[in-house]
């Protein structure tokens, strides 16, 4: 697991490159480096997870192919003796040592051999230009952001949003319509980012490019299951995951579950506790709050055998832990767990471990939102379910939306919406049913945006690498395979995965309600408390007043409004709010080659 970073078709100094790396080193503490030659570079901050004495980068130094990488490749044996009976010679048995090999044998399609979690860079010189590759794996567990300048031709990548504005050549212009497309999602969804000159590359993916010509990109389909048969389906669901699990339990360094009480995370625990002893944590908030999930969490470590961690933190240190969280991702994510997941994840690091497996998403997979049932059943019956469906997905639903901005930023509004046009596209016209539209849509669009990139940012902010057994391509395969009522019917969520968990989990898991796993922000954020006065003070109405976007007495409505009748979709218009003002402050002018003006000027213009 690594950070990684490097440019294509430009110039950067070696200081810039050591910049760069040291704004992600809290990623790759173990080790760093870098490969330069006229035109393009490449670099690593490396954590140390298989071969903990191996692994240098870039693999391939010295060869034609050269290859930096973040991520695992589970089935890297496999392919290491395949390889060596076709010739290759291998100094040690790290997983990333297999890319350049595996691309001299199979070129660009050498990614459809790997399976794992990845983003790749590597350079091909051995044709009459340098050649460049980025790619990533098919669900999005491991992002890469990147600049592409069409005037120069030249292209500049990190791993983390921060460190690629450490480049000289990549300027930090916030994308003014961004405001609107992160709360009616959450956080920008498909390619862009809330800044203007930022991509990120999307799942499964292939980027070429060559010395001074235009990038090119191949897709790649996802694979499919055989449609397992009805009766047996929650069995072949628990085979699956328990082959997954035992896997992914494989590490050079010691391995700790996330496990929060709910049904998807204390699967994963269970079946990792068949192969021996483990260490579970789950957090906590102290004092006395709505969701606490503590006691299921410890029941399922009882049950299990586990060493049970309770982490606990403290409302009072939200200010200053949101500041860090926001920093760490780049981009504004309104959702309030990020808070609890980075204090987690550096609990888990303090007390030993580098490795994490945790049961994201089970939902997306084998249908598991309420929001999935609800339109499913809606459209069953003859309704409109599109609507709601989206409101569910935002932080503020138009109608909150539209009150909340000036005339002007309305007007700058206009011919933009805030979704990828061919993915909402897709959502209400594709083919297939309301559900397989929808888990199209999650596992492409929501889930690396909203989830997976949260849980890579935040891990990684403190040196932990997270192991995600149901974004495994087996598992994935196998629940989108699932007929409809075998992931959701009358009335029941995620059918199969219940259906698979019955004997390993305790009664008390699989028959509570579902709840979300999150942070009670609408009882957090009520007066006399530090994350209101923080709020109150980023969301001063001179300050939003000279961004010129939002309305300072509408914003002021939402204080009246959640401090005499709160709710939750005030509590999360306002939670949003405040994590995207403490963005722009954070990075707001960042980078030297930055144009960013107040909105107030830029939407005038």
């Amino acid at each position: 697991m690594c950070r990684i970073h490097g440019y294509f078709n430009a110039v950067a100094t070696p200081h810039e490159m050591c910049t760069v790396a040291a704004l992600q080193r809290h990623g790759g503490p173990d080790a760093t480096g870098m490969s330069r030659a006229p035109g393009w570079g490449l670099g690593y901050d490396r954590l140390a997870v298989v071969d903990l004495s191996g692994g240098r980068q870039p693999y391939g130094l010295g060869g034609p192919v050269q290859a930096v990488f973040n991520g695992e490749i589970y089935n890297h044996d496999e392919l290491r003796r395949r390889l060596r009976e076709r010739g290759h010679v291998f100094t040690d048995r790290c997983d990333g040592g297999v890319i350049p090999a595996l691309y001299l044998e199979y070129g660009e399609d050498f990614t459809e051999h790997l399976d794992g979690m990845y983003a790749i860079a590597l350079v091909d010189r051995r044709g009459e230009v340098p050649r460049l590759l980025l790619a990533t794996d098919e669900i999005g567990m491991k992002p890469l952001y990147y600049r592409w300048d069409a005037a120069a031709r030249s292209l500049h990548f990190a791993s983390e949003i921060p460190a690629l504005l450490g480049f000289e050549a990549v300027g930090a212009r916030m994308r003014e319509t961004a405001l609107d497309a992160y709360l009616a999602t959450r956080t920008p969804f498909g390619e862009q980012t809330m800044f203007e000159d930022v991509e990120v590359l999307a799942p499964g993916t292939t980027l070429v490019c060559d010395l001074g010509a235009t990038p090119r990109r191949r897709r790649r389909v996802p694979a499919a299951a055989e449609l397992p048969e009805p009766d047996r389906a929650a069995e072949r669901v628990r085979e699956r995951l328990r082959e997954e699990v035992g896997r992914l339990l494989v590490a050079d360094v010691p391995v700790a579950l996330i496990t929060s009480g709910g049904l998807d995370s204390s699967l994963v625990t269970a079946l990792a506790a068949e192969h021996g002893p483990v260490h579970s944590f789950n957090i906590a908030y102290r004092g006395q709050w709505p969701f606490d999930e503590r006691h299921f969490a410890r029941e399922v470590a009882d049950r299990a055998g586990a060493r049970h961690h309770q982490v606990e933190i403290d409302p009072a240190d939200f200010p200053a832990l949101l500041e860090e969280t926001v920093g760490h991702l780049g981009q504004p994510n309104a959702d309030p767990i990020a808070l609890s997941t980075y204090a987690l994840f550096k609990a888990v690091r303090q007390e030993g471990f580098t490795v994490a497996l945790t049961g994201d998403a089970a939902d997306e997979v084998f249908g598991g939102y309420a929001r999935m049932r609800t339109a499913a059943e809606t459209a069953a019956a003859g309704g409109d379910w599109s609507a709601a469906y989206l409101d569910a997905l935002s932080a503020a639903p138009p109608a909150v939306r539209a009150g909340l901005y000036t005339d002007a930023y309305r007007d700058h509004l206009r011919h933009t919406a805030p979704l990828p046009e061919a993915a909402h596209q897709d959502l209400l016209h594709g083919p297939g049913s309301v559900l397989e539209r929808i888990t199209r849509f999650e596992l492409g669009h929501r889930l690396p945006a909203y989830h997976l990139r949260r849980v890579d940012h935040l891990s990684m902010a403190g040196s932990i690498e997270v192991r995600l057994p149901f974004c495994q391509r087996s598992v994935v395969a196998l629940g989108r395979a699932l007929p409809d009522p075998l992931r959701i019917h009358g009335g029941q969520v995620k059918r199969t995965l219940y259906t698979a968990a019955r004997g390993l989990l305790p009664d008390s898991v699989l028959t509570r309600p579902k709840q979300p796993f999150t942070l009670p922000v609408t009882a957090m954020l009520t007066p006399g408390t530090p994350l209101w006065e923080f709020a109150r003070d980023l969301l001063h109405p001179a300050r939003l007043a000279a961004d010129g976007r939002l309305e300072p007495g509408a914003v002021d409505a939402l204080f009246d409004g959640q401090a005499h009748r709160p709710g939750d979709t005030t509590a999360l218009t306002l939670w949003a709010l405040l994590v995207h003002e403490v963005w722009r402050e954070r990075f707001q002018g960042a980078g030297r080659t930055s144009t960013t003006r107040p909105a107030a000027a830029a939407v005038a213009a």
